[in-house]
């Protein structure tokens, strides 16, 4: 049977059913945001992917992960339930927790700290509208990352919905959502609710969100924007397993050994309560010339019991951003400038205790670390005859740490990492109608995070450098009729001291410099139109499919006396496919049929020890029943529908080769929605 599904992503690339416009609307004709630079898809000089809602509903309530890796280039990992990982182009070789690497933004407003770390699974499912997801080094506009930007985008239309789903281990999801437009105001109350014990021991998660936005238009010149989120995250972590141990038992914790407690004895989790708030205007002197500013901050009190430690960490962000716009359009040609800066202060305060049972013990280290980042950007955008089309930016980036260590004993250090600036150079052509060539080459730099400077070994590495390269990719878009829509982008990536992460005896991660990497790779789209087969029984059918082909290597890197050059990049495989299919039936059954193949993937950097290739199957039933006061969607999500044994996030460079975190096997969620 698992011969005869292989070929199922290729035959059949799904694509989701939804009732809003962009179901019809092929990717083409999309229009991005690129954080208020927009462009039509077909001419945009950026390497990006369009997560539309159509494909965001097939998503389960605690994740994003299914919509996401249908995107070519963009794999998000989930090591245990609650606990999630975003790679780009392979940017999770140094990412063991929370997302690194990767600039994320909540509208207009910014969710990395200053030192670049992101806790995306602060944010609901249900939340998000939209997402744009930029591959690859952007610099310019959005400062100093090699992985890539994320843009989550809420709701801009009225609505008033109520989810309620359950699902397998226990799951339970409620959300309602209300949007308005009331006079000169626009604003949305978002509420979720969600609970699982899933699959394994000790992977308990309950999460509660409430999201408050109002946007006001107090003029015609302008409009002010103001959001206050706030989310209480608390999620078990069952740990990493040995290969010999997943096989006697998939669904054990880690277990205690006779140096070390297991996670059930030592009921490591995760606790992060989070609240931001910021406020943003945006001001039009004239039809050419505009000014927007934003201002938020951020408070997060997060703990950790951990197998070693038990660490709680109280977190004070503040971050600006400010630039100024001048557009101007002529007959032929069309001209925009903009200069900017953003910037950011990121204050821990982090105490390290024995871990007893899940309880502060005996106190082992305080620390305080500040972080202070920020960057200067100028990007022009230069289009002629709405053929060529150009996208220039530089941004001068700097990062700096201070720390001080308050207990045992008092020290104090700080690391200023040398300024860097950051070019990028897109250009796009249109060789006709609906058909486009793409070229693109620009510099990314990142700085180490807070929590690879001070990691869980509660030591400061003063030795940990910025890692940076340059970025060449090639591409071409191409619709044919209004039906189907291709795209095929290369790319040539090389980055100097890649930064790897290690574990100790002890579990306890650390970083270093892992000399130079070597990453190219080949990304493909097929997509079509919902086509109208103008059949009672098969009414209508789109399909969507994915691809990436990577070849990722290790350059000029020695560990001691063993030379690691040439081996495959730890944590990326060579070879994603997905698909996703939308079938109507009888004009009232939607079901989405979406597939995801993943090649081997080396766990260490020795690629010594490598995973299993996996292919999961996922299905979704959808029926529209339509009510005096609301129209009801029921639908019926299974997951892992061939009920496969796979690991969706490994733990990379585990000592002892506890590298292993299944996940669960066929299981299922059913809910309604009520739009009113």
């Amino acid at each position: 049977m698992k011969k005869i599904y292989l070929f199922l992503p290729l035959l059949y690339a799904p694509f989701v059913w939804s009732q809003k416009r962009d179901s019809a609307t092929l990717i083409s004709q999309v229009t991005i945001d690129a954080y208020k630079k927009p462009a039509s898809f077909i001419s945009s000089t950026k390497s990006v992917s369009v997560v539309s809602e159509n494909v965001l509903s097939q998503n389960t309530p605690e994740r994003m992960l299914e919509s996401i890796n249908q995107m070519a280039g963009a794999r998000m990992e989930e090591r245990s339930p609650g606990s999630y990982r975003i790679s780009l182009r392979g940017s999770t070789l140094r990412s063991p927790f929370g997302v690194r690497n990767v600039k994320v933004y909540l509208d207009d407003f910014i969710l990395s700290d200053a030192s670049g770390n992101t806790y995306f699974n602060v944010i609901s499912p249900e939340l998000i509208d939209r997402m744009e997801i930029y591959k690859g080094p952007e610099s310019g506009d959005y400062g100093a990352v090699t992985g890539g930007t994320v843009l989550l985008k809420t709701k801009d239309s009225e609505n008033l919905s109520s989810n309620v789903s359950i699902g397998s281990y226990g799951t339970f999801n409620q959300s309602f959502d209300w949007s308005e437009q009331i006079g000169k105001h626009f604003a949305e109350v978002f509420q979720n609710y969600y609970q699982t014990d899933s699959y394994r021991q000790q992977s308990r998660v309950q999460r509660k969100q409430i999201f408050i936005k109002d946007r006001f238009q107090y003029s015609e010149k302008g409009s002010l924007k103001a959001m206050l989120m706030y989310t209480d995250l608390e999620y078990q972590i069952p740990g990493g397993l040995t290969l010999e141990q997943m096989q006697i038992d998939r669904k054990q914790a880690r277990p205690g050994t006779p140096a070390l407690p297991g996670a059930v004895v030592q009921n490591t989790g995760i606790r992060n309560k989070m609240v931001l708030a910021g406020i943003s205007n945006e001001y039009n002197f004239s039809p050419n010339f505009s000014h927007f500013i934003l201002i938020q901050g951020s408070y997060v009190d997060f703990e950790n019991p951990f197998i070693t430690n038990f660490e709680n960490r109280f977190e004070k962000n503040f971050a600006l951003r400010t630039h100024l716009n001048y557009e101007k359009n002529w007959n032929n040609i069309s001209l925009a400038y903009r200069f900017g800066f953003e910037g950011g202060i990121n204050d821990i305060l982090v105490k390290n205790y024995d871990n007893n049972k899940g309880y502060e013990g005996s106190p082992q280290n305080f620390d305080r670390i500040k972080n202070t980042s920020g960057f200067y950007f100028l990007s022009q955008k230069f289009n002629v005859n709405s053929k060529l089309f150009t996208d220039i930016s530089v941004s001068l980036n700097s990062n700096a740490y201070q720390w001080e260590r308050l207990y045992p004993q008092s020290e104090n250090n700080r690391a200023v990492f040398k300024n860097q600036w950051l070019p990028n150079v897109g250009i796009t052509y249109m060789l006709g109608k609906g058909f486009s060539i793409r070229g693109k080459m620009g510099k990314g730099n990142s700085a180490p995070t807070n929590e690879e400077i001070r990691s869980s070994t509660q030591e400061f590495n003063i030795n940990l450098n910025p890692e940076f390269g340059w970025n060449k990719e090639f591409g071409i878009r191409k619709q044919f009729g209004n039906s189907i829509f291709v795209e095929g982008s290369y790319f040539d990536f090389r980055m100097k001291d890649a930064i790897v992460r290690r574990q100790n005896e002890a579990g306890q991660e650390y970083f270093v410099n892992a000399g130079q990497t070597v990453q190219k790779g080949l990304e493909v789209l097929l997509e079509s139109k919902n086509f109208d087969l103008k059949n009672d029984v098969l009414s209508k059918i789109k399909f969507r499919f994915s691809g990436a082909f990577y070849r990722f290597t290790f350059q000029n890197y020695r560990q001691n006396e063993r030379d690691f050059s040439g081996n495959d990049l730890t944590g990326v495989p060579r070879t994603t496919l997905n698909g996703l299919m939308n079938f109507t039936f009888f004009k009232k059954l939607f079901v989405d049929y979406s597939h995801f193949y993943t090649s081997k993937i080396p766990l260490n950097d020795a690629s010594s020890v490598w995973s299993d290739p996996s292919l999961i199957g996922n299905i979704q039933f959808r029926v529209p029943v339509d009510l005096d006061t609301a129209s009801l969607n029921v639908y019926l999500q299974i997951q892992n529908l061939y009920n496969n044994d796979y690991v969706l996030g490994f733990d990379i460079n585990a000592f002892g080769n506890r590298h292993y975190n299944p996940a669960s096997k066929r299981n299922f969620v059913l809910g309604v929605k009520a739009q009113f």
